[in-house]
């Protein structure tokens, strides 16, 4: 992290990730009894998009060139990706099991991240290395086995999300808020595009509950929780930046056995690595990444 970067700053956009996007794989869960998968991670991300681009031109923001448009629909589109895919995935598995899973994606982004010249320092391997000990002792019960399926669809979507994080800080982007509008409008309108495809439609009014989910997915965790990781990509080191997917399956599984998910004492343990596991990496201070690069 550069000296230069308020630290407050830095740490309110991490508990803003570990804390809103724990709780969307709950959300998610929730939101699917009454939307489809696809369609609903495409239009939640158009409509934060747009929120946020309509918002931003009225403050007299300019709009993103032909490049950066085009940047953003790509690196939009791998990261959205990561989210509609563990959408299709919660069908079958539980939402503490699928955040569980989408904590290994902290070391596909260090891994490509080192593909571009910036490997991880041996703190960070350490950091790394425990972290996903605790990943692998709280998997434990065995459902991903029961769901195949489920299972491959949350590795994809781990290695989608970590290509599109580390790509997006090498691709010409919009610069500061108007990055991460541009994002959510191109990666929700070509996943919407994608739904749409597949024949999904939304079957009548969804019910108070899911369309609260909904909301709230929408709000939180994409408006308000997405721009915060875009800021700390430009801004940290990507294994601070990614750090959240080890707190989230605290969040997660906590809010799961609330819901009636199932949660043993092999979990307490995993959750402990899991939390040394972040503060190892977060203990790591070093120069700021380079930005995305200009058009």
């Amino acid at each position: 992290m550069s000296p230069a970067l308020p630290r407050g700053k830095v740490v309110l956009a991490l508990l803003t990730l570990y804390l809103v996007w724990g709780s969307t794989y709950l959300g998610i869960r929730v939101a699917l009894e009454g939307f489809p998968p696809l369609f609903m991670a495409g239009t939640r991300y158009v409509l934060a998009g747009g929120l946020l681009y309509a918002f931003l031109r009225l403050r007299g923001a300019p709009r993103p060139s032909a490049r950066e448009w085009g940047g953003a629909l790509l690196v939009g589109t791998l990261l959205v990706a990561g989210n509609a895919l563990v959408s299709v995935s919660e069908q079958w598995v539980s939402s503490g099991l699928a955040a569980v899973v989408i904590a290994s994606m902290p070391l596909w982004a260090v891994l490509l991240a080192g593909l571009w010249g910036e490997w991880p320092s041996r703190r960070e391997w350490t950091g790394l290395a425990v972290g996903l000990a605790g990943v692998a002792l709280l998997q434990g019960g065995g459902e991903l086995r029961a769901s195949p399926l489920g299972a491959a669809l949350l590795v994809v979507s781990t290695w989608s999300w970590a290509l599109g994080s580390m790509w997006s800080r090498r691709l010409p982007l919009p610069g500061g808020p108007m990055g991460s509008a541009a994002e959510m409008l191109g990666g929700g309108a070509a996943w919407l595009a994608v739904s749409l495809a597949a024949g999904d439609r939304l079957a009548g009014v969804p019910a108070v509950r899911p369309l609260a989910a909904f909301v709230y997915l929408t709000v939180f965790g994409s408006l308000l929780a997405f721009s915060a990781y875009t800021w700390l990509l430009r801004h940290v080191r990507p294994a601070l930046a990614t750090s959240y997917a080890y707190v989230n399956p605290v969040v997660a599984v906590g809010l799961g056995a609330l819901a009636g998910e199932p949660v043993g004492a092999r979990a307490v343990g995993a959750l402990a690595l899991i939390l040394c596991g972040v503060g190892i990496v977060a203990a790591r201070r070093a120069p700021a990444a380079a930005p995305a690069a200009e058009p």
